[in-house]
């Protein structure tokens, strides 16, 4: 898709603006560069949200938009999988997110039949076999209120061509401008017409295929939405602190055997298990149609040794994580790669042993892993100093990054989309300048704390478990308190006092 030439805006920029952030920093003093009123780079599922709410909106649909995204969006719009393959890359949608997106009519779009609620789980720790069972249809039945889901999965891609349709229906496929890039970020000049650009950011683009020169374009909001290196928001200098956890996610598409086991008793339920001295939980989160989509936390060692496995011998490992102590699965990881035996051996062996001992056996039994689904990626915790500044706005990623294990990444970075587009609506609405430092603190006032107390909250959550990992007094202590903790909140003490509801509503987004 190419740049096309934008109109004239209102030329109004606040006398405080004019002079913000003029030191040090390089401008533009070429031809004059096309003026948009809301830029965003990046075109995941935050970006899109973003643009699709600002289109959907009669407040902000009058806006001249820009999203620029370095992939074929076009594909991306068209994309489809045979019903009974499923992407790798899924996330859980909160009822938060779904309903944002119903209410600004992109869930219609959303391929349904790749959609798969879940209103219950069951959590367990192995280093102490105590247990945890959240019950979201139960909860309603005793409360007499309509039934509800924790969660919705489905794959990024189904969320993605939703979303791109949408923005279709809405007739605002020129704000798309795909296999672009961005090539620098530059404040500009005052304009020879007497337009000062100076405090706002112009971009140069670029064609992500062979580098040739485009366009340049002004940005009365430029938002970063374009990851975890986000260079919009290095261009703004707001720094992001965190730490890497040294583990990696082992991510892939599984076919239960047991498919029945993921709906019990009428309730669809998602497993997790901590596996402490591994490195962290594996999950196993209901797909349709008896699939499910896996995410194991471990350490980098254990990921490429999984990454290196047959299918038959991935699937033992991941059954053998599923049932079998922490002790035989360090075996098994470190098996000798000389031995006669092999890994499903191993396994089945082991299991007629020790399952039996820990009750897990309604845990679903995997029964393959599609081909080429095996993946991984690093996992790290990173929250932005700052969400905002003089005509910069950070969503997403770009604001935040978050471990896997609560399933929050998604969900935090569809609720900034949101978040902001109704902060430019709330702009629009009373005449002020939608990229004034001051307009923008309503949606860093919104988002700031929560997206913080999220991460926070999950970080704390994945050092609780990497505590008592060793083989000493003091691991066991600490596996015992945790353990303990874990059958206090599964209690009906719990329940009448109402903390276990609390992380049941965590656990929604809400």
């Amino acid at each position: 898709m190419q740049v096309r030439s934008a109109k004239r805006v209102s030329t109004y920029i606040c006398s405080a603006c004019r002079v913000a952030r003029r030191s040090g920093l390089k401008r533009y003093a070429s031809t004059s560069p096309d003026i948009y009123d809301v830029v965003a780079v990046g075109g995941g599922p935050a970006g899109l949200a973003l643009l699709m709410a600002l289109k959907s909106s009669p407040k902000t649909s009058h806006l001249k938009t820009a999203l620029i995204e370095t992939q074929d969006l076009a594909k991306q719009s068209q994309w489809t999988l045979p019903s009974q393959q499923y992407s790798n890359r899924a996330s859980s949608l909160t009822p938060s997110s779904v309903e944002f997106l119903e209410n600004s009519g992109a869930w219609a779009h959303v391929d349904p039949d790749r959609t798969q609620p879940y209103n219950a789980m069951q959590v367990w720790d192995a280093s102490n076999d105590a247990s945890i069972q959240f019950d979201w249809k139960a909860d309603a039945q005793r409360y007499n209120a309509s039934p509800r889901s924790v969660a919705t999965m489905t794959e990024n891609a189904n969320l993605t061509a939703g979303l791109l349709k949408r923005i279709e229906e809405l007739g605002a496929l020129d704000s798309l401008l795909s296999n672009t890039k961005v090539s620098s970020i530059q404040m500009g000049e005052d304009d020879s017409e007497g337009l000062d650009l100076s405090n706002w950011p112009v971009l140069s683009l670029q064609s992500s295929s062979d580098s040739s020169d485009l366009s340049r374009i002004a940005a009365r909001l430029l938002v970063g939405a374009d990851g975890f290196n986000s260079p919009v928001r290095a261009f703004a200098g707001i720094n992001s602190h965190g730490w890497d956890y040294n583990r990696h996610g082992v991510v892939a598409t599984i076919k239960v055997a047991n498919s029945e086991v993921l709906q019990d008793a009428g309730a669809v339920v998602a497993y997790q298990r901590f596996l402490p001295k591994l490195g962290g939980p594996i999950a196993i989160l209901p797909l349709p149609n008896g699939h499910a989509s896996l995410v194991w936390s471990t350490t980098p060692a254990n990921a490429a040794f999984l990454k290196s496995l047959s299918a038959e011998e991935f699937v033992a490992m991941v059954n053998a994580a599923l049932l079998l102590e922490q002790t035989d699965l360090t075996f098994m990881l470190n098996k000798d790669n000389g031995s006669t035996i092999t890994l499903l051996d191993e396994f089945q062996w082991r299991e007629k042993h020790v399952v039996g001992q820990h009750g897990l056996t309604l845990l679903p039994r995997v029964l393959s892993v599609q081909e080429n689904s095996v993946a991984s990626f690093p996992l790290r915790f990173r929250h932005a100093t700052t969400l905002t500044g003089p005509r910069i706005a950070l969503i997403g990623d770009a604001a935040h990054t978050v471990h896997p294990l609560a399933g929050q990444g998604l969900n935090l970075g569809l609720a900034d989309a949101r978040s902001l587009a109704e902060t430019v609506a709330y702009c629009v609405e009373h005449g002020m300048d939608i990229g004034d430092s001051m307009a923008l603190e309503r949606y860093g006032g919104d988002r700031f704390g929560k997206g913080l107390l999220m991460c926070g909250g999950v970080d704390a959550l994945n050092w609780m478990y990497q505590l008592g990992t060793g083989d000493g007094i003091m691991s066991n202590v600490v596996s015992g308190a945790r353990g303990l903790g874990m059958k206090f909140f599964g209690s009906g003490f719990a329940e009448q006092t109402g903390l276990k509801g609390r992380i049941m509503k965590l656990a929604e987004g809400s």
